[in-house]
């Protein structure tokens, strides 16, 4: 198969995708960027101005390197059950689709079952050559260097070993045009050159600057206080605002969001940032103490106050003295300890159940509830003057799906947290479960996503990333209640009534096929998932589409 039929096959041009009000480019289902050759050209002029020509050179092959790897792995999606050798025939075509230069095979023997590869090809509008001359100039040595990395990382990765291609013209030294010649590593008889694809290369300089961020990381590792909060939101900032401009006053402050929002994350915050951040800080779910025992909880017991009070013990308001108490799911509480509850914010004294003596307690009251309090009030179930009081400074926490661009923060910081506890190297997240995470509706809010998290570090490989899979338990069963959730099938009479002379299965078909790419923005995956279909299905009557349309 050429290349143009390749590309007609697959539909390449059509996989990529731009979808200006997401802010996102997608080939197929990895995302691109759309970037501007003169500012990666910047780019590689600070490289070399700062770590020098050999030590630029070999962090630029690995990154090229990279990036071939990833469009091998994209290749082998895209072409799917297809012939091994199209799929190494997509990476120029890929290499070309992303801008960066037109190849043209000169020779090419690829042996996969022996692992043997022989590549010669010819490289027409080199970006890299581009800014390399605009920058400096016609020099003596080849320098498209991160295109080097990137057909080395493509065949290395489809080969299943290390293949290693070298430029034997470059028009950056006057040749008219650049080639290059890729065969495994071992051929080659340059143990320097090889060197340039290790990483320890970028050495030098780089291993100074790593050193220094690390010193700088466990510096402010060492500043960093118990429940420090992660988010770059706009509600995220909101909410910060005010707490930030409560933690070094004593007023009460009332924290409102659904659960696992992470109101005790920020009442934490507000503790460990404020005058009282050295005394204690006291925690209650009201919700989860009974109602006969919320009282004795809150503001202690004398013994034999009740059936099983052995002895005296003070209450949490007395254990928090000084410091902070954080009444979480306020809106639970009985009537009676509301009333009591509210005696201890205007006198600053509790009594013990089964005591008539008063104790003096400092303590700064912070209040939380996904209850709405005001409806409360109106219902009878919750004392207005007690709302009122504890309503002078309430803090709005918003929902996680609304705090979209806080989600990839705080995955990586649970994906820190848990692979030190799992003792497990874990290669982040992928692109695609980040942005199943994004689309999430996420009922349970940031503990979810803890757990979820948790759940995804525990099943992914040893050093491999996070997938779906690994994140939401029974993926493919969720999928299927999404669809599910679709309009049922035509009952028997609308199928009789579109059985009319003339009725073209096929084109009501394409049609159809249409209106699911319309609705799902040109994304042939997600239309594929509303008709119920393959993907491939779809991918191959696209050309048949376009024809219905023009």
């Amino acid at each position: 198969m050429s290349a143009d039929e390749l590309i007609d096959s697959l539909a390449l041009r059509s996989r990529l995708h731009l979808c200006p009000e997401e802010g996102t480019i997608l080939l197929d289902e990895t995302r691109m960027l759309l970037l501007h050759a003169r500012a990666l050209g910047a780019l590689r002029r600070e490289l070399f101005n700062s770590l020098g020509q050999e030590r630029a050179r070999a962090l630029l092959i690995r990154m090229g390197f990279a990036s071939g790897q990833q469009d091998a792995e994209l290749a082998k999606r895209l072409v799917g059950d297809g012939a091994l050798e199209d799929m190494f025939l997509l990476g120029p075509q890929l290499h070309s689709l992303e801008g960066m230069v037109k190849v043209r095979t000169v020779r090419s023997e690829l042996d996969l079952r022996q692992g043997r590869f022989y590549g010669e090809f010819i490289w027409e509008n080199s970006w890299e050559a581009d800014v390399q001359i605009q920058d400096f100039g016609i020099g003596d040595a080849p320098a498209c260097w991160s295109m080097i990395g990137y057909a080395s990382g493509y065949v290395t990765q489809f080969m299943g070993r290390f293949v290693v291609f070298r430029e034997t013209g470059c028009r950056c030294r006057g040749d008219a045009h650049c080639s290059i010649v890729g065969k495994p590593a071992e051929d080659w008889d340059d143990p320097d050159y090889i060197r340039y694809f290790e990483p320890d290369n970028i050495a030098g300089r780089l291993l100074d600057l790593q050193e220094e961020v690390s010193q700088l990381r466990a510096s402010l590792q060492d500043q960093r206080t118990p429940g420090d909060l992660i988010g770059v939101s706009q509600g995220f900032h909101a909410a910060f605002a005010l707490i930030r401009a409560a933690a070094d006053n004593p007023i009460t402050v009332l924290l409102l969001g659904e659960t696992g929002v992470g109101k005790e994350m920020f009442a934490r915050w507000l503790h460990d940032h404020g005058p009282r951040q050295l005394k204690p800080f006291v925690a209650v779910n009201c919700a989860a103490i009974p109602n006969d025992l919320i009282e004795s909880e809150l503001f202690g017991a004398e013994r034999g106050a009740y059936t099983g009070a052995q002895k005296s013990r003070p209450g949490r308001f007395e254990r928090a003295h000084g410091g902070t108490l954080f009444l979480d799911e306020i809106g639970d509480i009985s009537p009676a300890a509301q009333a009591k509850l509210l005696r201890v914010l205007q006198t600053g004294e509790v009594e013990r159940l089964g005591d008539f003596k008063t104790r003096r307690v400092d303590v700064r009251l912070i209040a939380a509830t996904n209850v709405d309090l005001k409806k409360a009030v109106r219902d009878g179930l919750f004392r207005a003057d007690l709302y009122y009081r504890l309503n002078t400074y309430p803090v709005l926490i918003p929902p996680l799906r609304a705090r979209i661009a806080d989600i990839p923060l705080l995955a990586a910081a649970f994906v820190e947290k848990y692979a030190a506890i799992y003792q497990k190297k874990i290669g982040g997240i992928s692109e695609r479960a980040l942005q199943r995470l994004k689309s999430y509706d996420w009922p349970g809010n940031i503990r979810e996503l803890q757990n979820m998290v948790e759940r995804g570090v525990l099943l992914a490989p040893p050093g491999a990333a996070i997938e779906v899979g690994h994140l939401f338990a029974g993926a493919d069963e969720t999928e299927s209640a999404v669809a599910s959730d679709a309009p049922a099938p035509l009952d028997a009479g609308a199928a009789q009534a579109l059985l009319v002379p003339g009725f073209d299965l096929d084109r009501h078909e394409l049609q159809l096929m249409r209106a699911a790419l319309e609705q799902a923005r040109g994304n042939v995956s997600e239309a594929a998932r509303l008709l119920g279909v393959t993907r491939r299905q779809v991918a191959y009557r696209l050309k048949d589409i376009e024809q219905l349309d023009g």
